[in-house]
């Protein structure tokens, strides 16, 4: 199944986790009309990650994973992809990334949008603070298409690159992300990331 998120990004100089996602099938649900909250149901902390091991750790990183379901509407996700789709067609699945962290994928980024996609787009940008040294926001969105095949594998994002805070739209299909620290592998968690979700990681 196909996959595509797309994230926007905010300098910043801290980052604790790193992700990988699987693609899994889709369960669509109907929207709310209002800002959905966070759901905490939708992380699940690893069973080998004992309740009395690195508990401030464990309570930073639960507080700084996030799912909102249903952000964006079925016809949202629809306006989104008619204007991203014929972007996407004219570039080729690659099977080898830069950094060996992606395989079976398209990217682009992209600054300018339609003004009903565009109220899509600001409402993803409302949920970065508004404040502070690192609060500027990069201009454009990263686009990542998943072919039905391709994953993402686990990798450290670059700070510099990505900021402290990652905010990301899941489309087409569910997915799980998997959290997992660098050195201690059995400290962890999984997000499930349903159809239309948006997720925040800082």
């Amino acid at each position: 199944m196909r996959g595509l998120t797309f994230s926007v990004l905010r300098r910043c100089r801290t980052s604790l986790w790193h992700p990988a996602a699987r693609a899994l099938c889709s369960q669509p649900q109907p929207a709310a009309g209002a800002l959905p909250v966070a759901d905490p149901k939708l992380i699940e902390v690893h069973s080998s990650w004992p309740l009395d091991e690195q508990p401030e750790l464990r309570a930073v990183t639960i507080q700084g994973m996030q799912v909102l379901p249903h952000f964006v509407t079925v016809a949202e996700e629809g306006m989104l992809l008619a204007e991203l789709e014929p972007m996407l067609k004219r570039i080729r699945y690659e099977f080898d990334h830069w950094d060996n962290a992606i395989i079976g994928f398209r990217e682009t980024e992209r600054s300018s949008w339609t003004p009903t996609n565009e109220a899509v787009i600001s409402r993803i940008r409302s949920v970065f603070p508004r404040t502070g040294l690192d609060s500027e926001l990069l201009p454009a969105a990263h686009v990542l298409d998943l072919a039905a095949a391709g994953h993402i594998k686990p990798h450290i994002d670059a700070v510099r690159f990505c900021g402290g805070m990652i905010a990301g739209l899941c489309l087409l299909s569910d997915a799980v992300m998997r959290l997992q620290h660098e050195t201690h592998k059995h400290l962890g968690l999984d997000a499930l990331l349903q159809r239309r979700a948006l997720y925040i990681m800082r």
